[in-house]
């Protein structure tokens, strides 16, 4: 009989051993002078059906300095087309796993196999912070588990002393100089070494500077660790919005642009009917909620939770690839069904990693009032924005009447009557020799190959929305060629 996910979570947690470790020995502390140590080995395994995360208990001792996990798991041979072992790893302390976070000290995921907590250091994707005495919690997620089950093997060692002097905490600033109000290119999806990227945030900077982009999003893996590391960005000229990528085992969100020190837990799939709390949550820390690659073909990749609560959605992640093709339809769907009421925007990001990774390939155009973290998500979130494949495409795409109404990206044109002429203008720089293409809620209406601008005439009458799309020659007729550029509908009113 298959044992229930509290049973499952019980077995596996009572099948962790601790084997004490040797006495006190000699290793080199803050000032060169030997410290004691001690450690302690914990041992279980995972079955196949396992909770999607075991917390393996560990009681810190009073006095120490730094704490240092290690760890190891199996990964025997699997038959075809069966997942092996893959297992992620963190830390909650002695404030407990409840699901919020108040415990939470650092999630590294699978990115890593050892780390270290100190009061005034800690290795990237954990919290440094006290060592308080207590039970606390290494955190393990089997992200799958072989037939065979998971073995697993941790190592924590603690390290005795007098702590150092905390680390003063500084974010980076939420306004830097900028153009006025103007189009800022940015990406929304990035990752360092904080998570499972391998550029310091240091790196990523001089790349999207280098890459044309006014803004990032920092958007590691289930920590917000990066916060603190971003502060000399502005240096460069580039603003750092702070969030988070949420990575729940039914999909993926970013919280972009939320307090900086804002903690968004991840531990919950569609069914347990928690996501509305965190995406509340976001919004009360001024961010926005982003489902990211929402049909995604990784396990636990894609998008589960619906869209009620979201507030934009990733449709074009990284390099062009089927996926996107359907996120784009699916997103174009939910304007049908909008008709004029609310709506999602759609965002383009890289979702960097490492090379050959492009950071802002794609990328988000936004219109800002100015170079904020405050104007950057009201652009955002109202739409004002398109997606372009680098920092060389720029598109104008406007809608007008005879009597001189106008509208922009994101905006809704206003015309005197259902049957008022509007006339709907695309012009596109650096993406020659693409094909145009006008898309409304009756799907595409017009197709220009090989051009760099296009008129076309509607009413509001026949068209509830205009979007447009400028895509390279296609590779694999009948599927259209790769987007150079997607913008956000102009909405048409009488």
């Amino acid at each position: 009989m298959a044992l229930s996910r509290r049973a499952l979570l019980a077995q596996a947690a009572a099948s962790a051993g601790a084997v004490a470790g040797p006495p006190p020995s000699p290793a080199a502390g803050a000032a060169g002078e030997p410290e004691p140590t001690t450690t302690t080995t914990l041992r279980g395994t995972i079955p196949p059906g396992a909770p999607d995360f075991v917390y393996v208990p560990v009681d810190v001792p009073s006095g120490v300095r730094e704490l240092r996990v290690s760890y190891r798991y199996d990964k025997p041979p699997t038959p075809p087309g069966t997942p092996g072992n893959a297992l992620d790893i963190g830390l909650f302390d002695q404030r407990g796993t409840a699901l919020g976070g108040r415990g939470f000290r650092g999630w590294s995921g699978g990115a890593r196999s050892e780390f270290f907590l100190r009061t005034d250091g800690a290795t990237p994707g954990y919290l440094p912070g006290p060592l308080e005495r207590g039970r606390w919690h290494i955190a393990l997620g089997p992200y799958t588990v072989a037939p065979q089950g998971l073995p697993y093997e941790i190592t924590v060692t603690f390290a005795y002393g007098e702590p150092a002097p905390p680390a003063p905490a500084a974010y980076p600033p939420e306004r830097i100089p900028g153009r006025g109000r103007a189009w800022y290119r940015g990406d929304c999806h990035v990752h360092s070494v904080h998570s499972d990227g391998r550029r310091t945030p240091a790196e990523i900077t001089a790349l999207a500077r280098a890459a044309g982009l006014d803004f990032v999003n920092t958007s590691e893996h289930n920590t917000h660790s990066s916060h603190t590391a971003w502060a000399g960005a502005a240096d460069s000229g580039l603003l750092v919005l702070t969030g988070e990528e949420i990575t729940t085992r039914t999909g993926h969100v970013l919280a972009v642009g939320t307090d900086p020190g804002t903690f968004v837990d991840w531990r919950y799939r569609a069914r347990d009917g928690r996501f509305g709390r965190f995406a509340r949550a976001v919004r009360q820390a001024g961010g926005l909620v982003v489902p990211a690659h929402p049909h995604a073909t990784c396990i636990g990749c894609a998008w589960k939770f619906g869209l009620a609560d979201a507030d934009a959605v990733e449709v074009w992640n990284g390099p062009w690839t089927p996926d996107d093709e359907v996120s784009l339809a699916s997103w174009d769907a939910t304007l049908c069904a909008a008709d004029g009421g609310r709506w999602l925007p759609a965002l383009a990001h890289s979702d960097y990693h490492r090379d050959p990774d492009r950071i802002g390939g794609p990328q988000t155009v936004v219109l800002a009032d100015d170079l904020s973290r405050r104007a950057i998500l009201a652009g955002l979130r109202a739409g004002r924005a398109y997606a372009a494949e680098s920092s060389a495409v720029s598109v104008d795409f406007t809608a007008v009447t005879p009597r001189g109404a106008h509208a922009g990206i994101g905006e809704t044109l206003e015309a005197a009557g259902p049957d008022t002429e509007v006339l709907v203008r695309l012009s596109v720089t650096g993406a020659e020799g693409g094909e145009l293409r006008l898309v409304t809620d009756q799907g595409t209406v017009l197709t220009v190959p090989a051009a760099t601008s296009l008129e076309w005439r509607t009413t509001p009458a026949r068209t509830a929305y205009v979007r447009a799309e400028v895509r390279h020659p296609p590779q694999a007729p009948p599927l259209p060629g790769a987007p150079a550029a997607l913008t956000n509908p102009i909405w048409l009113r009488s």
